[in-house]
């Protein structure tokens, strides 16, 4: 990332002004505001297509405001109005707890490398074919682990969640469930959660695997049925097929750039790529065994050399054909993550105008996106709708 840049009172200024709006909106949810969602049974008993659409998922909670999955962070992103938390990315602990981290790196997202006790768990691993050096969720207990503290992952882009550091510790899998069903009785509606299970190959030949963990806590807390307001996603589609096999859930297979392949794909010498999963038949393929697909934006909207946005792809009509939904990833505020025809001077925590692209990206069809600005979607999508 590029180093911290400041143009000041502008740049808080614009930051007020959304975050204002997120009142408004956190307002709007107990209201039942337009682009809200309220306890109208939108959330009911139909399952995930009763969401609100384009449905807002809060990406490892409201990222854009506190370090990310964090309980701060899930509470907040309900608080502006998200309609879905993606509480959390899932790793186990040595021991097989299931715990909410980005990666099982933890070095960036928690104060780790301030804990002396913990300096000679520093190494280096091959992690999906990347040498990765920092410390590991599988080689600390979650005793252990309850230790550290989360800090902000991108202080260069969210020096104001660096405020946050050191507040909260690594929640578990276990404890958002029961979080959820806390949060449901106090909101009065039912809140869903969509978490994601992390390099399920590389845990698997660790013998820590992850489905069986995930399927076991979903059928411990009766939330493993086909209505069950947890949708299951993964970048690797054998992931989803074991999970299908164990659950009722609602599954999403993730898609990163075309020319990628699934790492299981690759550890298993399939020869596809992305590229030949966002097929028809590709497409039809997932749908044999998943809900939906989660793919990057750029899969829907390509970008020049330039990173302007270009012609939208046959995706979502593609999708749609198929049966699937599409749930893409990830709209972020700062200058930097937006396409750059929507960008704002060069400052690489300063806002651009999100409005905008969230604009083009809801007019494509998509069924919903990820964000880590819940507030700023929740107003796109109420302007979207003509609210």
């Amino acid at each position: 990332m590029r180093a911290q840049e400041s143009n000041g009172q502008e740049r808080g200024t614009a930051r007020r002004t959304l975050l204002g709006a997120a009142v408004l909106g956190a307002g709007g949810a107990a209201l039942g505001l337009p682009g809200t969602a309220s306890a109208d049974g939108r959330h009911g008993g139909g399952g995930y297509r009763s969401l609100p659409r384009p449905t807002v998922i809060g990406h490892r909670g409201a990222s854009g405001y506190r370090p990310e999955h964090t309980f701060g962070s899930y509470q907040l992103a309900l608080d502006l109005g998200a309609d879905v938390v993606e509480a959390g990315d899932l790793v186990p602990t040595r021991d097989g707890h299931l715990v909410c981290r980005h990666e099982p790196e933890i070095g960036g997202t928690t104060d780790v490398s301030a804990h002396p006790e913990f300096a000679g768990r520093k190494t280096t691993k091959t992690l999906d074919g990347v040498p990765t050096t920092g410390w590991f969720t599988e080689d600390f207990t979650l005793a252990e682990l309850k230790t550290l503290r989360a800090v902000e992952r991108i202080p260069a882009n969210r020096p104001h969640n660096t405020l946050y550091n050191g507040r909260w510790e690594i929640p578990t899998f276990e404890e958002v469930l029961r979080w959820q069903d806390e949060q449901t009785r106090k909101r009065g509606k039912q809140v869903w959660i969509y978490p994601e299970t992390k390099h399920p190959t590389y845990f698997r030949a660790l013998g820590l695997g992850l489905e069986e963990r995930v399927a076991k806590l979903l059928r411990k807390y009766g939330k493993d049925k086909k209505d069950s307001p947890v949708i299951l996603q993964s970048f690797e589609p054998s992931s989803i097929q074991r999970l299908d096999k164990l659950v009722g859930n609602p599954l999403v297979v993730l898609l990163s750039a075309a020319n990628t392949r699934p790492w299981d794909f690759v550890a298993a010498g399939d020869p596809r790529t992305v590229a030949d999963l966002v097929t028809p038949a590709g497409l039809q393929w997932i749908a044999s065994y998943a809900q939906g697909i989660g793919p990057t934006l750029d899969l829907v909207i390509p970008k020049d050399a330039a990173g302007n946005l270009t012609t939208p792809t046959t995706l979502v009509a593609d999708a749609h054909r198929a049966g699937l939904i599409l749930h893409p990833y990830t709209m972020r505020n700062e200058n930097p993550f937006l396409p750059a025809n929507f960008r704002q001077g060069t400052a690489a925590d300063a806002y651009g105008d999100p409005f905008g692209a969230f604009k083009v990206y809801f007019e494509t069809g998509i069924d919903g996106v990820f964000s880590d600005n819940a507030d700023t979607a929740v107003l796109a999508r109420a302007d979207f709708l003509g609210r």
